[in-house]
């Protein structure tokens, strides 16, 4: 089983992430994560935050010649902003600190500042909205590097496209290539494989920025050449819509995932979304005439791609601070402001692919195991005759 989990605050030392369960002697390439990270801070609408950090990847564990061990594997990206809150967030408790804590007690609607202070018992939101800041997503995409490097050597890929960005939403499909090319294109703004749709989102992005507002989004995964059979049927836990959908939706202002055309199903009759099968006897393969289903059935791959859509939220953090109450005095005052960015779909897109590469490979792990990665790719190769003479 792959396993990931993360730590680390917003404006701490550093962001932490451990990956567990990966087979031996995978090959590692650390321009390629840290290429990652790069993707992760670009887009139209970001704030300065992204002008501090340049993150790359120090792995410390887990990674020798530049191959992994079968050992867990820790890596750490190191927040530059660190250096503008060491007395504010200090590990220790010491006089020397006292009066530059940056206390946060007019908790921001939408945010997670009042809930969560509540459930801790803080009458200061600064604890919670370090680590609930999607700062933490820069080391899920390092994690998700790792993941995406193996369903590269299974013959995998995962990529990601921004369909809408507030008012504003491609007309068309997107072809895979199209995909590929645009996220190639680190020059690109919003990741929109349409250049004229782009600029009108563009537009969206400058008219939330003049009128001190933020602007939220769809971004689209997915996952090419995927197998056939990943996840199961048998019980809830085990469908792998399920646990992808769980991914996508835990990445911050997420607040609605699709697969497939599931959406515009849901409003459909069956006849009008049904994914009918034929037999392609010179490929020897089953094929699908379209994929309304997003690449799976039943909660198992059917060897079309995996198509997931994020849909998020504008982000929380406005320049036009609205109203809320004072968690000590209880009176009514305006939110308080956080440095944010404005616009985020695109990024929200790089960390949706990590989320969906790192449930993905847990699939591929669990189905063909192997504690090194040639037994991996031999349990697969078996496989994937076992399917072509079916």
């Amino acid at each position: 089983m792959l396993r990931f989990y993360t730590a680390g605050e917003s404006h701490g030392q550093a962001l932490l992430a451990f990956v567990s369960g990966l087979p031996a002697q995978l090959p590692v390439d650390i321009d390629f994560m840290n290429h990652e990270l790069h993707r992760r801070q670009l887009g139209y609408g970001r704030g300065g935050r992204q002008k501090i950090e340049k993150d790359r990847a120090e792995i410390f564990a887990g990674v020798r010649h530049g191959k992994t061990i079968g050992a867990p594997i820790a890596l750490r990206i190191e927040n530059r902003d660190w250096s503008n809150w060491e007395k504010a967030l200090p590990v220790e408790d010491s006089p020397e600190f006292a009066g530059n804590e940056k206390k946060l007690t007019a908790p921001r609607p939408g945010h997670a500042d009042l809930a969560g202070s509540q459930k801790f018992n803080f009458h200061d939101a600064r604890y919670i909205l370090e680590r609930a800041s999607a700062r933490e997503t820069a080391a899920r995409v390092a994690a998700g590097a790792f993941a995406k490097l193996l369903l590269r050597e299974l013959g995998a890929e995962i990529a990601s496209h921004t369909i809408q960005v507030g008012h504003v939403r491609i007309a068309r499909p997107a072809a895979w290539d199209e995909i590929v090319g645009v996220c190639k294109d680190l020059d690109s703004p919003l990741r929109c494989v349409d250049p004229a749709t782009q600029e009108k989102m563009k537009a969206e992005v400058d008219a939330v920025l003049k009128a001190g507002d933020t602007v939220g989004g769809v971004f689209e995964i997915v996952a090419h050449n995927i197998p056939v059979g990943l996840g199961s049927h048998a019980q809830w836990d085990e469908k792998l819509d399920g646990k992808l959908a769980q991914a996508v939706m835990s990445i911050q202002a997420v607040k609605g995932v699709e697969i497939g055309a599931g959406i515009t199903a849901a409003g459909s009759h069956g006849s009008e979304v049904q994914d009918e099968i034929s037999y392609d006897k010179s490929a020897k393969k089953f094929r699908r005439s379209s994929n309304r289903a997003g690449g799976l059935e039943g909660g198992i791959t059917n060897g079309e791609d995996v198509v997931v859509r994020g849909y998020l939220k504008p982000i929380s953090t406005l320049r036009r601070a609205l109203g809320t109450a004072d968690m000590i005095t209880k009176e009514p005052v305006q939110a308080a402001y956080e440095r944010s960015d404005w616009c985020v779909v695109p990024a929200a897109g790089v960390a949706g692919e990590a989320m969906v590469a790192l449930v993905l490979a847990d699939a591929f792990l669990q189905k063909f195991g192997g504690d090194s990665l040639a037994e991996t790719r031999r349990n697969f190769d078996n496989y994937v005759r076992q399917i072509e003479e079916f």
